[in-house]
């Protein structure tokens, strides 16, 4: 595979948008890529004839104490990987780059689907979401954009943000990739231990054991107490599971839903999701 063109700045970016012609796929990361990542390039490259990936740690939809200042950064590597599927174009900004004014002004609200679940934990993450992506689809003028269903609820909310605001942008879901083992890929898996990443196999053992319950005939209060039950015998920390409607996130009883997880290993908070049916009651 060629490699790919990096450009940091705006300028930079539109000259190397105007080396190429036709549809235009994009793929937004904040770095640390893996092979989660790389199946959003190589799902871009399905929808468009050409693929751009950002790279780009955005501030907006980092709270006060979280892990802004740690997060991986190893722009060497991602280039090394990207060149392995065979996107384009890199476009890796500066936060000075994508904010050149400061804070922003005009900002998004999410609206409710934000509130839930990530928003209630994280009550400025999606604000943040969706102002980047926001910027990127302007900056960019991209054609399509895939996200990772590993990250439902933002999908979600991207969807929405599109829909509302009529944005000329196809959004694609793509598939979340799991090591053999069944735990889904994450950057942040690189703060586990490796005690702490046996205890995070938790969270998907708990997804198959809710769509077992499912599958089985239990009800929606069933099918989350079997995906708890399995996390609090691991010794992780729950912060949520939570049976709920595809679009909006809000608490379903019967149908299809997304079965969401979040739970602390140790220090690190990771999520988790799977599709289940639930007959109801």
């Amino acid at each position: 595979m060629s490699t790919p063109t990096v450009v940091t700045t705006r300028e930079e970016l539109r000259s190397a948008l105007d080396q190429l012609s036709g549809r235009l796929g994009l793929v937004m990361t904040m770095g640390a890529l893996h092979e989660g990542h790389l199946s959003l390039i190589r799902e871009a490259k399905k929808h468009a004839d050409h693929v751009m990936v950002t790279v780009f740690v955005n501030p907006t939809q980092f709270a006060p104490g979280e892990d802004f200042e740690t997060y991986p950064r190893n722009l060497d590597a991602d280039v090394k990987a990207v060149e392995r599927v065979g996107a384009d174009l890199i476009f890796a900004p500066s936060p000075e780059e994508v904010y050149p004014n400061g804070d922003a002004q005009v900002t998004i609200d999410p609206g409710p689907t934000a509130k839930v679940l990530e928003g209630k934990t994280r009550p400025t993450h999606f604000a943040g979401v969706c102002l980047v992506v926001h910027k990127m689809f302007n900056i960019t003028g991209a054609d399509v954009a895939v996200f990772g269903q590993k990250d439902a609820q933002q999908l979600a909310i991207v969807r929405q943000m599109v829909r509302d605001l009529d944005m000329p942008i196809e959004i694609i879901g793509a598939p979340i990739v799991r090591a053999e083992d069944g735990l889904a890929l994450s950057s942040r898996n690189t703060y586990l231990s490796e005690a702490e990443r046996q205890q995070a196999l938790s969270l998907s053992q708990a997804l198959k054991a809710g769509k077992e319950a499912a599958s089985q005939g239990a009800t929606a209060a069933q099918v989350k107490e079997q995906a708890s039950t399995v996390l609090e015998n691991q010794n992780v920390r729950i912060d949520y599971v939570e049976l709920v409607d595809p679009v909006s996130f809000e608490s379903i009883e019967s149908g299809e839903g997304v079965l969401a997880i979040a739970a602390y290993v140790g220090d690190t908070r990771l999520i988790d999701n799977a599709i289940v049916e639930v007959q109801g009651a």
